[in-house]
């Protein structure tokens, strides 16, 4: 029996004329991520993605689990293929679901007739595949609302494909179709959701993060660098830049009013990300910020963040809570690790009591009484761009 991966578009097939270019980087995207499960093909039709194996040494539960992760498909199923006949198809659903037929008590049989012509409709091939089905099973009922288990079945162009309940797939839209972003990777939990959601969005995403030795260890950066590499499992592979951040950070901290550090130190940070962005042709900067959840998060000094550089900034977790936060992280596998205990240069130095609605005014004069920090971040920049790490969505990780 021939066996298959489908995977269904979601949001993308509401695109217009240019939908044939999402479609092309979404196979790009598979054929990518299937390179070390074996030898696929791929192609597309009818908004439906088929991964079908070439060969027995194809390796189809992992070609599963990569293209469930891949955004852009809302559902993906493993089929059973067979000839687009009634009595193949009764044989195809008996040896394929039989099995999981015999756990259950209801059942209910779906059917979709892409190919008109079929000689059954799909109410036709609803009935009688599930009388058959009935007559081997006899002990199951039908339930047509809430099934135990779903029987279904979908008559295209080149077979008939056989299947259980859909899984769910991540959705949103193939990864670089909205362009490239750089990621504000902290090492803590909000940063690694931020760049999953905006990844669901299409954005291409490549990290920075700002090191502050001797204050912060290796065991922070390699924190951070694990974190990363557990996001490309979504985002694809990226580049991490590691901003050697110790002088600016000190020359902050000894000639700024304490009360200010905080939104003085994001500024700065925004302005060395905005550097390393536009050389790397991103266009936008994404940071893990919820309004309000610290000081340096209220509209006040949000505003006064924005105004450091120019890129747009967006802000996926704006609006969420730190339990949604945590319940994104926990679910895309970044959480046990976000929580190690290991320093970040935002939480050293941090005064007892930050201003929490700083005006850009004040802000900007006590910039002015630093005329040397522009100098400390163009030299942290440009070393950044010499430590930038590849970090490859096959690679394995290390313990």
């Amino acid at each position: 029996m021939r066996e298959v991966i489908i995977g269904y578009q979601g949001e993308m097939s509401l695109k217009g004329l240019n939908r044939n270019q999402f479609e092309s980087a979404l196979m790009k995207i598979l054929r990518y991520r299937l390179k070390d499960a074996g030898r696929f093909q791929v192609w597309c039709a009818q908004s439906t993605f088929y991964i079908e194996p070439e060969d027995d040494a194809a390796d189809l539960d992992l070609a599963f689990a990569r293209v469930s992760k891949v955004f852009g498909l809302a559902a993906v199923s493993r089929c059973a293929v067979c000839d687009k006949d009634f009595d193949a198809i009764c044989a195809a659903a008996e040896s394929y679901l039989g099995q999981a037929l015999r756990q259950v008590k209801t059942f209910k049989v779906e059917a979709r007739r892409a190919d008109k012509s079929f000689p059954m409709t799909s109410p036709q091939l609803m009935r009688e595949l599930g009388a058959f089905l009935l007559s081997r099973h006899p002990y199951l009922r039908v339930d047509v609302h809430q099934p135990d288990f779903k029987v279904i079945v979908e008559v295209r162009d080149r077979g008939a494909y056989v299947h259980g309940p859909k899984t769910p797939g991540e959705g949103g839209l193939p990864v670089g179709t909205s362009g490239r972003a750089l990621n504000m990777l902290s090492g803590g939990i909000d940063s690694p959701v931020a760049a999953y959601r905006m990844a669901k969005r299409g954005l291409a995403l490549d990290h920075i993060h700002f090191a502050s030795p001797p204050y912060t260890s290796e065991r922070a950066r390699r924190k951070v660098i694990a974190l990363a590499q557990r996001t490309t499992v979504y985002t694809g592979s990226c580049n991490l830049f590691i901003v050697p951040y110790t002088r600016p950070q000190e020359c902050i901290r000894d000639n700024a009013p304490p009360m200010l550090f905080t939104v003085l130190m994001r500024r700065s940070m925004m302005r060395i990300a905005g550097q390393i962005a536009q050389r790397q042709g991103c266009e936008a900067l994404v940071t893990g910020e919820s309004l309000a959840q610290v000081a340096s998060q209220t509209v006040q000094a949000l505003r006064c963040t924005d105004a450091a550089q120019d890129l747009p900034v967006l802000r996926p977790l704006i609006g969420m809570d730190k339990t949604e936060i945590i319940e994104t992280a926990r679910r895309i596998g970044t959480f046990e690790t976000s929580i190690l205990p290991y320093e970040d240069c935002c939480t050293i130095f941090t005064p007892p009591h930050p201003k929490l609605r700083p005006t850009l005014e004040e802000v900007l004069e006590a910039e002015a009484a630093m005329p040397d920090l522009a100098a400390l971040e163009a030299e942290a920049a440009a070393s950044a761009q010499r430590l930038r790490i590849r970090i490859d969505d096959q690679t394995e990780l290390d313990d």
